[in-house]
């Protein structure tokens, strides 16, 4: 058992603080916020300001959370929200590879958040300390991270995208 314990912990670490260092990214490098926000509003993500935001905010707790296993189905369900919404706005039309700015990582950080979810965050998390981990992993944690990820991208890419008209 320890050693699903130690993999699932692994997998929450690298996973979490990845995301975690995209929201940070988003927040303190390149053009930092106010750069994410004009990005944004050029895709069409508008108001940017609040967008970007909201973005790199939840960039940030999602992988802190995951990280720590703390609330790890609904961390996962804004992992699987942030990515939709990145697949549908930017990776969508360029295919699968990254090379090419595709939808593969997106997709591995959506489909891995929601494993976990549904493996649960192990015993060696905040969830299991607190007696969570069991209420809401397997198919709840599917229904959780899956559907409600992919229910909370569509409706704010449904209330806010609107993306620019393309040249003919």
């Amino acid at each position: 058992m320890d050693e699903i314990n130690l993999a699932l912990l692994i997998i929450r670490v690298a996973l979490g603080l990845t995301m975690a260092a995209h929201g940070y990214n988003k927040f303190f490098k390149g053009g930092k916020i106010a750069g994410t926000a004009a990005w944004f509003d050029s895709m069409g993500m508008r108001p940017g300001h609040i967008h970007a935001r909201l973005a790199a905010g939840g960039e940030v707790a999602a992988g802190l959370c995951m990280a720590l296993g703390l609330l790890t189905s609904f961390a996962a369900l804004g992992f699987v929200g942030l990515m939709s919404v990145a697949y549908y706005t930017v990776h969508s039309d360029k295919g699968f590879m990254i090379l090419n700015e595709g939808w593969e990582y997106v997709f591995m950080l959506g489909i891995t958040a929601v494993t976990v979810a549904m493996l649960g965050p192990g015993e060696w998390s905040i969830d299991h300390a607190i007696g969570w981990d069991t209420d809401l992993d397997g198919y709840t944690g599917l229904v959780i991270s899956a559907g409600g990820g992919v229910l909370a991208a569509g409706a704010l890419l449904a209330a806010f995208y609107r993306p620019p008209a393309t040249e003919s």
